[in-house]
């Protein structure tokens, strides 16, 4: 068995300061990119970044680290992630590991194609040999999902210096010294003990031994959280709409908090509250706005306990008749 890479040849080329770049207090040096590429994210100028978490990341980043973030859902563990390595210039990819996600996918498989007119079968290289071989920030999305299959293809890769076997190539591929590997979960490994994400998986206890550093990553506290809603939300800056905007994210501090209770199934994350505020400023109306962006999503049983939510910060009842009628467009 040969060992074989078809490694790029780029590695982190410049010298940053954690304070400036990301604004937390840690004298911490880290290596980036002096240049982008395609698969670099964008910037998001408005977003804030948890201390904690943050380092975490960090230390994934400079000390190829492999690194874990647990948090409830829409907690933004993979924008985390992802806004780290945007302003490292490094590049990132995300993978979902759903149920759909299969070891063929990962590691690859036979394809027929055309060679000088002629239909030759070649092995086609999945996501992770060609991460592997490159100098990419892999993120593993609902990494507690994943099928056992493909938890046992990543377990080789766990270990720093650890290798990918290609039994049917009879390969062996180091990986870039670039390469990191990051992952995202809800759970910590212990599978679904509180019924709130169906379909998660137990993790063996030696695969996560591999994690060699695991952050939890919370909601952001109400004031951060407002300040970021304002920030996406220019047209929204006087006093009465942010105003407004204070009582969608209490509304979502009382969603999450009934989604840790168990008294909802479904939970307002960052993401729905500013889409509530987008679709606030498309249709005037606060009411019909929080139907489309939330309410029709949850369960119509748990749709009375939501509406006591909204009624409490906003002082209104949420009405079951349509207000689209009165709504032009």
């Amino acid at each position: 068995m040969t060992a074989t890479n078809k490694i790029e040849s780029n590695t982190p080329d410049k010298l940053l300061n954690a304070k400036e770049i990301f604004g937390i207090n840690s004298d911490i040096k880290i290596h980036g990119f002096s240049e982008p590429t395609e698969h670099v994210p964008e910037i998001d100028d408005s977003y804030i970044f948890d201390h904690d978490t943050t380092l975490a990341i960090l230390a994934g980043f400079t000390h190829n680290r492999r690194v874990m973030i647990q948090g409830y859902h829409g907690t933004g563990k993979s924008t985390h992630i992802e806004q780290v390595a945007a302003r490292l210039n490094w590049p990132c990819l995300r993978i979902n590991l759903d149920s759909h996600i299969s070891r063929i996918d990962l590691i690859g498989k036979d394809a027929i194609t055309l060679k000088d007119g002629v239909q030759v079968t070649e092995f086609k290289e999945g996501i992770l040999p060609w991460a592997l071989q490159s100098s990419t920030a892999l993120v593993f999305d609902e990494y507690d999902a994943g099928r056992p299959d493909v938890m046992f293809v990543i377990q080789r890769v766990l270990e720093v210096a650890g290798k990918l076997t290609l039994l049917d190539q009879n390969r062996v591929i180091k990986p870039h010294p670039a390469f990191r590997l990051f992952s995202t979960t809800n759970t910590i490994g212990l599978g679904d003990t509180t019924g709130l994400y169906h379909g998660t998986q137990q993790i063996n206890q030696g695969q996560m031994d591999r994690w060699s550093i695991v952050a939890t990553l919370n909601y952001l506290p109400h004031e951060q959280e407002e300040s970021i809603i304002a920030a996406k939300m220019p047209l929204m800056k006087n006093t009465s709409d942010l105003k407004i905007i204070k009582q969608m994210v209490q509304v979502a501090e009382l969603s999450r908090q009934g989604f840790i209770n168990g008294d909802i199934s479904t939970v307002m994350s960052p993401r729905t509250v500013l889409t509530w505020a987008e679709n606030y400023a498309i249709f005037k109306d606060l009411a019909f706005s929080f139907r489309l962006s939330f309410l029709n999503k949850c369960d119509e049983l748990e749709r009375p306990i939501i509406s006591e939510y909204y009624q409490r910060c906003f002082a209104e009842e949420l009405l079951g008749t349509s207000v689209i009628q009165k709504t032009d467009i």
